[in-house]
């Protein structure tokens, strides 16, 4: 069963943001993760996470001058899980008809384009796994929708997701040097962006 990772609480055409459910531990950057609206799997790739007060404006306090490690002090003030968050940013790359629905088709039958209505406020929020992801894998389109999103960490998000997508293939090395075709067509005539591309895609 898939791994349900936080719940929506900011929601718009191309992102959304999700609360995590355990503090410290949003999903990796780069990584694909997927939430649910009627009768399609929204996906989308990690772009940003952040660890923060629940209160804006209240910030924390260091409490740790007598604690022996960072695990003592969290285990001697539980109330610090009630006074901070983490959150996550992921940018929309596709969607998928939910599998035995009225519309599913084929493995491998992602549209690599945004969905027709963003997810919803407290929708669940999961990670890929397995076919999901090879399902998605079945092309590169979606890296032009991250070649043109304004995301916090820019290209290393894509350099992320690749390596992380990389990792479901048989032949991970094959897989990026497909991706990094791709990517030099894509980004034919910005040859320092597509240089520091290709750089991050290598082992």
């Amino acid at each position: 069963m898939a791994e349900r990772v936080g719940e929506v609480i900011e929601s718009r055409s191309t992102e959304f943001v999700a609360q995590c459910y355990r503090l410290h531990e949003p999903p990796a950057l780069g990584s694909l993760v997927r939430v649910r609206k009627d009768e399609i799997d929204i996906l989308a790739v990690v772009s940003d996470a952040s660890t923060g007060p629940m209160q804006p404006g209240r910030s924390p306090v260091a409490r740790g001058l007598d604690e022996a490690t960072e695990e003592d002090l969290y285990a001697h003030n539980p109330q610090l899980d009630k006074l901070l968050r983490s959150l996550f940013q992921a940018q929309i790359v596709g969607y998928a008809p939910v599998p035995g629905g009225d519309g599913a088709g084929p493995e491998g039958t992602a549209r690599h384009r945004l969905p027709p209505r963003p997810p919803q406020i407290h929708a669940f929020v999961y990670r890929c796994e397995g076919e999901e992801l090879s399902g998605f894998c079945h092309s590169f389109d979606f890296l032009t929708i991250l070649i043109r999103a304004s995301v916090p960490a820019g290209d290393q998000v894509i350099s992320a997701c690749l390596s992380l997508l990389s990792q479901g293939h048989e032949d991970p090395r094959q897989y990026l040097v497909r991706a990094g075709k791709e990517l030099s067509l894509m980004l034919a005539g910005e040859p320092q962006r597509l240089n520091a591309l290709l750089k991050g895609l290598r082992p």
